[in-house]
């Protein structure tokens, strides 16, 4: 069953400095990550993975929060 990042993270009681760590990447992106606002490039999911110790295909990616219509007249 694929899980997300965080739900990963939560089930084999990792932290996020301990993901973090292990993936090598910066932690504002693993932040982003974990929270859904990032579609990581094929590179940072093999790392995530690995950092997991699950396959990419055990991982589900992608954006959590919803796409919002920005309404305005722009930059003034």
């Amino acid at each position: 069953m694929s899980l997300s990042v965080a739900d990963h993270c939560q089930e084999q009681e990792l932290s996020f400095a301990d993901l973090v760590a292990r993936t090598g990447l910066d932690d504002s992106r693993v932040l982003a990550i974990i929270q859904g606002r990032w579609t990581p490039s094929p590179g940072e999911r093999e790392k995530v993975a690995t950092a997991l110790g699950v396959t990419k295909d055990d991982i589900v990616w992608g954006h959590k929060t919803p796409i919002q219509r920005i309404y305005g007249f722009g930059p003034q």
